[in-house]
Order: C-alpha cells, then sequence, then structure tokens
C-alpha cells in the first residue's frame, strides 16, 4: 500500500485495471510501427535531429533546417523544398547559366568530337529526339509502350514521362509536316529544273500504292533526291498514275519539271502522255515536252539480257546442277569448303545458287564458281555420289573443262552489262553522262560477238542485239537527252558523240541520228537563251526568300532594261549562238578519275550562262527507278507499322 500527497493511502489496482493498461500500451506500439511503415518517402532526403526544446529536419543536399514536430508540421514544407533545392541533382537549374556539364558523344550524325558541353532537361526535345528514332529506324509506334523501353528510360531520365503511341505517332506526323514545309522553301529558291523518278508495287494485301522522287541540283550545284509522296493509288492505269503525280506536284508548287523517269510498262506510256498535256498546259514545258519521258535504263539492259539467256547453253546448267547438289546439304558443303581451304584460293566468294529469270543472278553464280573451279575438280574425287548423281539427274553430267571455258566467256560477257546496270543505278552522283560510254561498250561488244565463230554466244548475241535496238536503235524513239549530256560534258564535247556514234551505228542510222543530235541542241539552247530575260525576276525572288535585301522598284527597272539590252545587242550582232559556240570550241578538259563535273560547272557557269542552265537541268536527269524502287524493297522488308 502507497500513501499519496494528503496522507490518505491508495487503494490497490485491480487486475482488470492492469490489463487494460497493458492493451493501451500494445496499442501504441502497433501504432507506432504503423506509423514507422508508411513513412514518407521525404525522408529519404532529410535526416532528423533531436534538439533539446524542439526536432528538426535537415536537407541531406544543402543543410537547410525545418521543424517537424509531430502532428503539427507535415511534409508539404519538405517536398516543396526538395523541388526548389539548387543542390538536389535532379533539379533543372533554373538559372541557364548553370546547366549541367556533360561530355557529347563522338558518336553522333553531325560526325562532331568528343568535348565538354552543357545539358539541360527539356521534354519537348527529348520527344522530338525520340520521333527521330522512331522514323530513321523505322520502328513501330508501339515500341515506345514496351516495358523494357520505358524501364530505360526510366532509369536514363526519370524525369521524363514517355508518350503513349497515339502521341508518338502525331509528334512524327508533325515531323513530316515540318521537313515538308523546310523542303518547299529549299524547292522554291531552287532556280533549275526538277527531273522525277516513279514507280508502282502491290503489296501482300494487295493494295497499290505510288512512290513519286524528285532530283534536283540547288544553287550550290549540289545533287539532291527527295521523296515527295509514298502513297496509296487506286490501281495502276496510266491515267491513275499520270493524275496522282499531277496531284503531287500541284501540292508541292513543282511546275518545271524536266523529265519523268519510269519503267517499260506500257501504263507508264499513258501517264506521261497525260503529264506531257498537264505540263504544255501550264506552260513550263521544254520543247513541248520533249525529252519529258525518259525510259528506265536498268529495265531495258534486264530485258535484253533476259531475252539473250533464253538460249543459254548446257554448260550453264551443269554448272547450276554441280552448285544446287553441293548446297543441297551441310555436310557436303562443308566437305567443299575443306576442298577450297586445300586448294589454296584466296577469295571471300561463296557458293550462291542463281534464280533463272533473273540474269544478274546467273552472272554472280558463274562470276562465284569460275573461281573455285579447282575446288569444284577436287570435290569430285573426294565425294562418289557427285558424278554418279549429276549423271543420273539429267544425264549432263559434272562440268568439264569445256564447260569452264564457255561460262567464263560467258560471265565476262555478263559482267559488261552488270557494270552498266550498277552504274546507272546510283542516285548519289550524276549518271546520266555516264550511262552514254557503257551504251558504246556493250553495243560494240554485241557486234563483235554476232561475228565470232562461237555458235552459242552468236545466237545469244543476236537476241540480244534485236531486243537492243527496238529501245535504242531507232533514232526517232530514243531520248536524245542520253547524247546531249555527253556534248554537256567539258571532258568529251560533240566531236565524240559523232565520232561514237558512227562507230556503234549503221551509217544510215548515224548519220541520222548525228543530224537530230544536233537540231535538238540547237533548238534547246534556243529556248533557254529566249527565256533567259526571266532571269533577273528568279534572281530577285530567290535573294528575297535568302534573305537578301530585294531590290527596290527603280533598280529591278534598271535590271529588266539592262538583261534586253544584253539580249538586244546579242541579236543585233548575229552572235545569238556565240555562247554554244564558244564552249563547243573551247579545248576538252582532262579525263582524269577525280573529275566533278558539277564543280566544273560550278565554276564556269559565269562564262556560259545559259549553257550553264542546260547543263544544270540535264546532268540531274536519272536513267534508272531505282531511286523510287528502293522505298518498295525498304517497306516489303519492315513490314506495315501499326498505329
Amino acid at each position: 500500500m502507497t500513501t499519496n500527497v494528503g496522507g490518505v493511502p491508495d487503494q490497490p489496482q485491480s487486475e482488470h485495471e492492469t490489463d487494460q493498461v497493458s492493451q493501451n500500451q500494445k496499442k501504441e506500439q502497433g501504432a507506432k510501427r504503423k506509423r514507422m511503415k508508411e513513412r514518407s518517402e521525404v525522408w529519404e532526403h532529410f535526416d532528423k535531429e533531436d534538439l533539446p526544446s524542439r526536432m528538426q529536419a535537415i536537407c541531406k543536399y544543402c543543410g537547410m533546417s525545418y521543424k517537424c514536430v509531430a502532428k503539427k508540421n507535415g511534409t508539404s514544407v519538405l517536398w516543396a523544398h526538395i523541388s526548389r533545392c539548387r543542390k538536389y541533382p535532379f533539379n533543372t537549374p533554373k538559372d541557364s547559366k548553370q546547366s549541367l556539364l556533360s561530355f557529347k558523344s563522338s558518336k553522333e550524325p553531325s560526325g562532331g568530337t568528343s568535348g565538354l558541353t552543357y545539358h539541360k532537361f527539356d521534354a519537348g526535345s527529348i520527344r522530338k529526339a525520340l520521333s527521330f528514332m522512331v522514323i530513321v529506324d523505322e520502328l513501330p509506334f508501339k515500341f515506345v509502350e514496351g516495358i523494357g523501353f520505358r524501364h530505360f528510360c526510366g532509369v536514363i531520365e526519370p524525369r521524363f514521362n514517355v508518350p503513349s503511341r497515339i502521341t508518338v505517332a502525331k509528334d512524327c506526323f508533325e515531323t513530316y509536316l515540318t521537313e515538308k514545309r523546310k523542303l518547299k522553301n529549299v524547292l522554291k529558291r531552287c532556280n533549275s529544273r526538277v527531273s522525277l523518278t516513279t514507280d508502282t508495287w502491290t503489296s501482300i494485301q494487295q493494295i497499290n500504292y505510288m512512290c513519286l522522287t524528285v532530283h534536283f541540283i540547288d544553287n550550290n550545284w549540289k545533287l539532291h533526291k527527295r521523296i515527295l509522296n509514298f502513297c496509296p493509288i487506286s490501281s495502276h492505269k496510266g491515267d491513275d498514275i499520270g493524275k496522282e503525280i499531277e496531284k503531287c506536284l500541284l501540292d508541292w508548287g513543282l511546275e518545271n519539271v524536266m523529265c519523268i523517269t519510269v519503267d517499260n510498262a506500257s501504263s507508264n506510256d499513258t501517264a506521261i502522255g497525260y503529264m506531257r498535256r498537264k505540263i504544255n498546259g501550264w506552260k513550263t514545258g521544254v520543247l513541248k515536252g520533249r525529252f519529258l519521258h525518259m525510259r528506265c535504263v536498268a529495265h531495258i539492259v534486264n530485258l535484253v539480257v533476259s531475252d539473250g539467256l533464253k538460249t543459254v547453253n548446257e554448260s550453264v546448267q551443269r554448272v547450276r546442277h554441280a552448285v544446287r547438289f553441293i548446297k543441297q546439304s551441310p555436310a557436303r558443303l562443308e566437305r567443299f569448303k575443306k576442298c577450297v581451304l586445300d586448294e589454296k584460293i584466296n577469295t571471300k566468294k561463296g557458293l550462291c545458287l542463281d534464280v533463272p529469270t533473273r540474269w544478274n543472278s546467273t552472272y554472280l553464280m558463274l562470276n562465284a564458281a569460275i573461281e573455285l573451279q579447282d575446288a569444284f575438280e577436287r570435290y569430285s574425287g573426294e565425294d562418289p555420289h557427285y558424278v554418279v548423281d549429276l549423271n543420273e539427274r539429267d544425264g549432263k553430267g559434272s562440268p568439264d573443262s569445256d564447260d569452264w571455258n564457255n561460262v567464263r566467256r560467258l560471265s565476262e560477257f555478263l559482267q559488261a552489262f552488270y557494270d552498266l546496270t550498277l552504274h546507272v543505278s546510283c542516285s548519289l552522283y550524276v549518271s546520266l553522262n555516264l550511262f552514254f560510254h557503257e551504251l558504246v561498250s556493250v553495243a560494240v561488244l554485241m557486234k563483235d560477238l554476232v561475228s565470232s565463230d562461237d555458235v552459242d554466244m552468236c545466237l545469244m548475241a543476236c537476241r540480244m542485239k534485236e531486243k537492243y535496238e527496238k529501245y535504242w536503235g531507232d533514232p526517232e524513239k530514243i531520248n536524245l537527252l542520253i547524247f546531249i549530256v555527253v556534248v554537256l560534258d567539258p571532258r568529251y564535247k560533240l566531236d565524240y558523240v559523232e565520232w561514237m556514234i558512227t562507230e556503234i551505228y549503221d551509217p544510215i542510222v548515224a548519220s541520222k541520228l548525228v543530224d537530230n543530235v544536233k537540231v535538238a541542241l540547237n533548238a534547246l539552247y534556243e529556248e533557254y537563251r529566249v527565256s533567259s530575260g526571266n532571269d533577273v525576276n528568279r534572281e530577285e525572288v530567290s535573294s528575297s526568300k535568302d534573305g537578301k535585301t530585294p531590290l527596290s522598284p527603280k533598280h529591278k527597272k534598271i535590271e529588266v532594261l539592262k538583261s534586253k539590252y544584253k539580249k538586244h545587242k546579242c541579236e543585233r550582232n548575229g552572235d545569238a549562238k556565240i555562247e554554244l559556240d564558244k564552249y563547243l570550241e573551247e579545248d576538252t578538259a582532262e579525263d582524269i578519275d577525280e573529275f566533278d563535273i558539277l564543280s566544273w560547272w560550278k565554276f564556269n557557269c559565269s562564262r556560259f550562262p545559259t549553257v550553264g542552265r542546260i547543263a544544270r537541268d540535264v546532268l540531274v536527269v536519272p536513267v534508272s527507278t531505282v531511286a523510287s524502287e528502293s522505298a518498295f524493297i525498304q517497306h516489303w522488308g519492315q513490314g506495315s507499322r501499326s498505329v
């Protein structure tokens, strides 16, 4: 028993009261543990410090302290401090002068070297970079919703909120509109004509598509290639293709078209006729669209060679069967590779089986097999089934020495066409002026084989020459730009073209063709000379769009009068063609491998302004549709994008 302050003894506690106190203590401990579990994440950035009068929270980064009395001070103040704490590493600096420093990677598209630069968090820039990645790498839009990609973004930049695939699709479309506006401005500032390539394609979903590519040389004499449109079309009919091309040109504001390169489908003839009428209606055609239609050289070569290979001899079939026999089994292929090593054949070429309907694959098969001839002969002695199987299959047996000699001559013949296709299929450099030289070499080669003693090669050359003359033998059907562009090449000019034409054509055809080239060249020069009076106005528009000070109305009139005076002086002296004659009479430039025809004209167009304008419009003409076909190849390989 105890005594209280007043001297009155306390009453002893009952067992019930003792149990009640014990339960209250347990509840308080449980609530404390619950509060510990529900502790705010803000305490990861603060430390608690017990003071005699109060408890305070101290920031781990800057040392700022705040009161944190229980039930009086919440965590809102602490969160507010973290959001503006300058020493917190994940906060964007308010002052642009105190941006974070980082090392710039040297592996950038711009080709810049690594160095120290500043970094500032910008969600808009990251979204633009994300849309750039989706476009360039041809990723599906749903890629951004992948778990792995979102985890990667959370690690590399936690503040960036990864957008949905719908938002990414909108960003990509906005990027397209921005780039389209830029390209439109470039085309408007360009003072030259453009050329087009187009091709159509049907997907596995039976949807018809058309690709339209523009080629142009800018004011700095740099060659450019851009896809203007990749769109579905109702059908492959010529009128539908022509209307879609017209619609695209009107959308881009393009009217000055020099040439349109298409393949040899009959529907394209209709499409070119439709576009010729439209361009003439716009009053922007050259000689009323006389040079508008350019047939794809790669397709013509394919038709010529494929027609000749229909008479392929038995030697090619024996080599084909030998290659097929070895490639049918991995064990046979490994044994053949061992034979290559034993024969010490130093080549990186491997066996490849051709597709009989594609002549270039036949050439590649024969070209590789010829270098591996010794390995084939060694393999025939190590594998007893090789000769037996080939004899039982078709009774022709394995290739012998005569067969190898035959396919070697055929491979050398096909190489001329293969090289021609490679040279004219590139769209990164001027190719029209190179085609004529390849055409001459092929024509001379066929001319020699037609009179050859080899019956098989003679028969094949005759079939190919017949198809060759269908497209390039008629002076009235051939596009004369393939000759005019060589005249505009300062290494060769007109005399060279005349001499080469007489070498590859019959005298009657050659005389007719030379006359046509001269008449067309003079007519082309005359049309450009007459239209040169509008050059001043075009330059004024171009200079104003380039940011230069435009001419005042007074100075505009003076410049126009000066231009008219120069034209009047030329006509009065009877020297209207003196510029063309002066160019043709000058000595030719040195013919070297490093010669850049665009650079030559860039530095000499001031001496020959009218001829330079012709060269700029003609050199841009592509001789194949590979620039448009390649878009379909990429689309076929990657498949359709899902939105």
